[in-house]
């Protein structure tokens, strides 16, 4: 599997604190088969979770080091969980965020439980521009679990779907859960992420992923765990 949302940089958002903790998670990830990670700290305008590329990059080598000292055969890419905000696109020029694993897909996110009103203008603005959306979670947000025909007007604008492992087994609850087998159902999960904070226990993954297995054949399971998520590592 390649994971292309987590939160396993140290000590930048409310993901892994110290070095420690995210090998620790790192190690738990690889267990359940995840052989490539891209780190998506939160990037939040205007609070405490705005640690810039640069911090950002310094840190990754770091933890790169870490890894290959301890034997952890896992490659890390950077990207950002970018809050949705007009200024995304100017964010990423100046250098402040990370397109993922530096190619034209970008991951957005949403608020869970209220409406931001002009998020399909902004979403909409980023495609033109020649990025590649990806929509962190969508399964997650209230305003999509109320109206499903928003999800469909962004899929058909050309956002891309990820949706959270643990939706599948109800870790947020029963309406994520109704929504991501409802994507499922109908192919619109372009790929799955584990949006990784801090240890479950490798079987917490590895159940989500068995449960997939009743939903798609072994080809379309491929391609929502590796190949699609594969094709933003290699710029596809």
């Amino acid at each position: 599997m390649i994971d292309i949302h987590s939160h396993i940089l140290p000590g930048v958002d409310d993901g892994a604190r110290t070095l420690t903790d995210s090998v620790e998670i790192i190690r738990e990830l690889a267990a359940s088969g995840v052989t490539d990670i891209v780190a998506t700290p939160h990037f939040v305008v205007e609070t405490n979770y705005t640690s810039p590329k640069k911090t950002n990059t310094a840190i990754l080598k770091k933890l790169r080091e870490v890894l290959a000292d301890e034997g952890v055969d896992v490659r890390i890419f950077l990207g950002n969980e970018i809050y949705i905000d007009p200024s995304i696109e100017n964010l990423i020029r100046e250098g402040a965020l990370s397109t993922m694993a530096g190619g034209e897909y970008i991951l957005v996110e949403l608020p869970i439980d209220i409406e931001y009103s002009n998020y399909y203008d902004i979403l909409f603005g980023l495609i033109e521009a020649g990025y590649k959306v990806i929509l962190a979670h969508p399964e997650r947000y209230a305003i999509m679990q109320k109206d499903y025909d928003l999800l469909l007007e962004l899929h058909d604008i050309g956002v891309r779907f990820q949706c959270n492992l643990g939706s599948v087994i109800g870790q947020y609850g029963k309406e994520p859960k109704n929504l991501v087998k409802r994507l499922i159902k109908e192919r619109l999960v372009f790929a799955f992420g584990s949006d990784i904070h801090y240890c479950h226990g490798a079987d917490y993954w590895l159940k989500a992923q068995k449960k997939l297995a009743k939903y798609y054949s072994k080809n379309e399971l491929k391609d929502v765990l590796i190949s699609n998520s594969y094709r933003i590592l290699s710029g596809d």
